[in-house]
């Protein structure tokens, strides 16, 4: 989310850094996530002694920490991450949940879904090998899902003798493309998954680099302010009335659950529900822990209002400022994931939050080719694994933001009628309508 609050009083999330790992097949990505969990002392007992009697281990006599992430026997067979595969750990500074992502083409969908609720992207690069095709379409889609911090690992620098000419080539290369992405925070950092060289502790091998290891980045990007406290937004998942009727406290108890996509809400706050433009007043904010004065983007809680009003799944919680934008007739960028190409007249169900509506295509604005970065307009179709950009028309409006601001409530995924397969993953852009006054109806 690219959309911060500039008061010093607003409250910092739960200091937990999502990161996914991304490049061309052989790079070294379950590799180095593996390097960062063993040289963190992040492994417990028996998955070192799995890993000690695994029949994966090189003939060198060095464990294959490959595995731990690579768990498909198809995976270790080839070689390749097929699957998105979640690691956990955690050192002093900070939690991390990694998702170590497919770096074949084939696989590029896969990519999208792993990277999607990412903080930061690791784009590994073979040092022998340079900028490939893969290198920049896993860059472009990392811009594309607004991901705000990128590190550029240039991996296998120990099987280019720690050239730094040739570290600073990749660089350039790099550098090339890089403005015409949505990226700011760019990080470029040499190393070696395999040995360990500057994944964890800094490297003998490279005096000539003065930036901080892998981790010492990891630990210490600021990420607080990626999170968007503007707007409040509140898809509702459900109604909660708890079967308590022999508690008076209990009896006529009716609140509103969900996680919050945006912003601050705080009792005694004016807010619209949508889609009947109803407003109200917060009267009662619950978490995990019990009653709070306020919640904040992305906690889980259950809020209810002065008034009882007809608010369900579905339905949206937003504040009186920053209003969402609403239409039927959207444009969004898309991965298509499906074998059977897109083409305009499809019907679909598109999943929004926790609304679901249904939707016909009714253009295929432009296709981006992976291979230049540039933009190709009206094509036939949109295979597999392509992005591109699409026109749709929903059965009812629906309540967004703009992707680019809202990272939560500007996405959606398209879903086939009949066989329930998700078929695209989508991010919308700025509508041109915004919600109306406070107490306007809405024909949904």
């Amino acid at each position: 989310m690219s959309s911060t609050n500039d008061s010093p009083s607003a409250p910092v999330p739960v200091d937990i850094l999502r990161f996914n790992t991304c490049g061309s097949v052989d790079d070294g990505k379950s590799t180095l996530i593996g390097r960062l969990l063993y040289d963190s002392k992040s492994l417990m007992e028996d998955q070192i002694e799995a890993l000690e009697r695994s029949a994966d281990i090189t003939g060198g006599g060095q464990i294959n920490l490959a595995n731990l992430t690579d768990g498909l026997r198809a995976e270790r067979e080839q070689g390749i991450t097929i699957d998105v595969a979640y690691r956990y750990f955690a050192t002093p500074q900070r939690k991390f949940i990694i998702a170590d992502t497919p770096g074949h083409v084939q696989y590029t969908r896969n990519m999208v879904t792993g990277a999607s609720t990412a903080n930061l992207s690791i784009v590994l690069v073979d040092a022998r090998a340079g900028v490939i095709e893969q290198s920049r379409r896993h860059t472009a889609i990392a811009s594309l899902l607004r991901i705000p911090h990128l590190v550029v690992a240039v991996n296998k620098m120990d099987l280019v003798g720690w050239n730094e000419q040739r570290f600073r080539e990749i660089r350039a290369q790099f550098e090339e493309f890089l403005p015409r992405l949505a990226i700011q925070d760019v990080k470029f950092i040499p190393l070696s998954a395999l040995n360990g060289d500057n994944v964890v502790d800094p490297s003998p091998h490279t005096p000539w680099y003065v930036g901080p290891t892998l981790l010492g980045h990891l630990e210490t990007v600021h990420i607080a302010s990626d999170w968007n406290l503007r707007g409040f937004r509140l898809p509702i998942q459900w109604v909660n009335r708890p079967n308590a009727p022999k508690d008076p406290a209990l009896h006529d108890f009716r609140g509103f659950s969900g996680q919050i996509a945006g912003g601050v809400v705080r009792r005694g706050q004016r807010v619209l529900a949508l889609p009947a433009g109803l407003p109200s007043t917060v009267k009662q904010i619950w978490t995990y822990d019990g009653s709070v004065e306020e919640a904040f983007c992305p906690q889980s809680v259950t809020v209810v209002l002065e008034d009882d009003i007809d608010v369900s799944r579905g339905s949206m919680l937003v504040g009186l400022e920053e209003r969402p934008g609403f239409g039927t007739d959207l444009r969004a960028n898309v991965c298509w994931m499906h074998a059977r190409p897109l083409q305009a007249g499809r019907k679909y169900l598109l999943k929004h939050t926790s609304h679901t509506v249904q939707t016909v295509v009714t253009e295929v604005v432009s296709r981006l080719d992976m291979g230049t970065l540039e933009v190709q307009p009206s094509p036939a179709q949109l295979a597999v694994n392509d992005i591109g950009e699409i026109r749709l028309r929903t059965a009812r409006p629906l309540f967004h933001d703009a992707y680019s601001v809202n990272r939560l409530t500007g996405s959606f995924i398209l879903i086939e009628p009949g066989t329930n397969a998700t078929v695209a993953a989508g991010m919308l852009q700025a509508s041109s309508e915004t919600v109306r006054p406070e107490g306007a109806e809405y024909e949904i």
